[in-house]
């Protein structure tokens, strides 16, 4: 799948690099202390329910 993924071009010549991680994920893990005070969360326009960004609030202005 990694090789078919990385096939991919657009009409400019952007490639596409994919990288696999093969570790296992800790669920039910809480954030840090503040951290939801400090950091703005930016949603992505295209599944935002998976693709978003944690933006450090002094960065965002």
């Amino acid at each position: 799948m990694k090789e078919l993924v990385e096939k991919t071009t657009t009409k400019t010549g952007l490639k596409v690099v994919a990288s696999i991680f093969n570790r296992v994920y800790e669920t039910g893990r809480t954030v840090a202390a503040g951290f939801k005070k400090s950091m703005r969360i930016v949603f992505d326009d295209y599944l935002g329910q998976w693709n978003y960004t944690a933006v450090p609030k002094e960065a965002a202005s």
